[in-house]
């Protein structure tokens, strides 16, 4: 009989798209593929370890897969990933249950590893960052209607608070024909919408091509016959450009959804955070988007109680978010990561405050999203369609204005019978804080 396998992906999007590489070469190599770990008789965790958060979520999830070994019912444990490369040494010492503590760069040796465990062998390997594979085959885990396409890894911006370069590497993106010609792979599997990906995105081909080329790839894309949406996250605010703009106003095939993690609007707190701007300099921005997008969707990611973090300062982001009133908004309190530069500064926020802080700029975020949602009753919108909710009898799905796992959803009843991945015509006839309830236009 095979060895079975079960893979618990952790973290962001980017980290999926390699547990979905490494998928692909187990089943290749003749491993069973299962969904639960308590299934398995190896499982593999690939971790995150970017803030406090998200190492203790995978900490906690290394215990119970330690728990699962220890009554039999899992024979090995391969732990790889961000929080295994950020620590190395440090978690294989902390997880003696594992059989393998690895780092990113060998993930593309994962059948080679399997195999050594189950022959008993103790594996504790940290190839070089830069050997992390950018491209390959893989197996799709999301709905099959979609899936990321992850066009550059590893970060060089070093923003002070950030530990992504320090475990990821430097920016290194993938050459444009191997992104095409992966998204062309993608939709003759059935995908019809793609969420391109990368730490900044707007970032993308300077490395290669000496300038930005994510305008051209968009472009691109948009010529792939049955791509239906395409969507790109995380864009950072110096680097938008009247030509990207243009590009995603200009393409049908493009959501008019841009995802700006601007963190902060203070000039002050964002020098200190290696991040350009101010308040009017991001104000104006959001203005240009808005004129030159009219129906655009935006979404940004702040920080509260950054290290010197003023009270005056705090209200000025406060200020910024009534005015700005973005669409989409995710607002979290500074995590002080040790090996950044920020965890260094002096004037550290007391922790009760960070969270008071991040918590008045949600609630004013959710009578913002509240009132929006408000102003799409009796409007027609196009949804796909993600499931069906036997509990409250109909399906949900998304609209164009929200991403994958981040944003809000969209409840509606149909007369006729849907299936995943079908695009509706939408009639919003209620609203939630964060979702909407419609119903579909026959």
């Amino acid at each position: 009989m095979p060895v079975k396998v079960g893979l618990v992906s952790l973290g962001c999007s980017k980290n999926l798209v390699d547990s979905e590489r490494m998928l692909y070469k187990l089943r290749k190599n003749g491993y069973e593929l299962v969904t639960e770990p308590g299934l398995a008789d190896v499982a593999v965790v690939n971790t995150c370890g970017f803030i406090q958060s998200a190492k203790e979520e995978a900490i906690e999830t290394i215990i119970e897969l330690g728990k699962l070994k220890n009554d039999g019912t899992l024979k090995k444990i391969i732990v790889t990933g961000c929080l295994s490369e950020r620590y190395r040494e440090e978690t294989a010492e902390l997880f003696p249950e594992a059989d393998a503590v690895i780092g990113i760069g060998d993930n593309k040796d994962i059948v080679d590893i399997l195999d050594a465990v189950l022959k008993n062998e103790k594996i504790v390997k940290f190839s070089p960052k830069c050997n992390a594979e950018i491209t390959g085959k893989r197996i799709i885990s999301t709905l099959p209607f979609f899936a990321y396409l992850k066009i550059a890894e590893g970060c060089s911006n070093y923003c002070t608070y950030c530990a992504i370069p320090q475990i990821r590497g430097k920016f290194r993106s993938v050459p444009m024909e191997d992104v095409l010609s992966e998204a062309k792979w993608l939709a003759e599997n059935g995908v019809t919408e793609i969420t391109v990906i990368a730490q900044d995105s707007t970032r993308y081909g300077e490395d290669l091509y000496g300038e930005s080329k994510l305008p051209e790839l968009l472009r691109k894309l948009a010529e792939i016959d049955d791509i239906k949406w395409i969507r790109v996250l995380y864009c950072y605010p110096e680097r938008i450009t009247d030509e990207l703009l243009d590009t995603i106003a200009n393409e049908d095939k493009i959501v008019k959804y841009l995802d700006i993690p601007i963190q902060h609007c203070n000039a002050e707190i964002l020098k200190n955070m290696n991040r350009h701007g101010s308040y009017e300099e991001l104000k104006n921005l959001m203005t240009k988007i808005r004129n030159k997008i009219p129906d655009i969707t935006l979404r940004t990611t702040l920080i509260t109680g950054f290290p010197n973090e003023s009270e005056e300062q705090f209200n000025e982001l406060a200020e910024f978010v009534q005015e700005i009133k973005f669409d989409r908004l995710g607002c979290f309190p500074y995590s002080q990561e040790e090996g950044t530069k920020a965890a260094e500064f002096n004037n550290q926020i007391e922790e009760e405050v960070k969270i008071h802080r991040a918590e008045i700029i949600m609630e004013q975020q959710m009578l913002i999203s509240a009132e929006r949602n408000q102003n799409l009753l009796g409007k027609s919108m196009e949804a796909v369609v993600e499931g069906f909710d036997k509990y409250a009898e109909c399906y949900f799905g998304r609209t164009k204005a929200d991403a994958p796992d981040i944003d809000g959803k969209v409840f509606f009843m149909s007369e006729k019978r849907l299936n995943i991945g079908d695009y509706v015509q939408i009639e919003i006839i209620d609203t939630l804080d964060y979702d909407l309830i419609g119903e579909v236009k026959m």
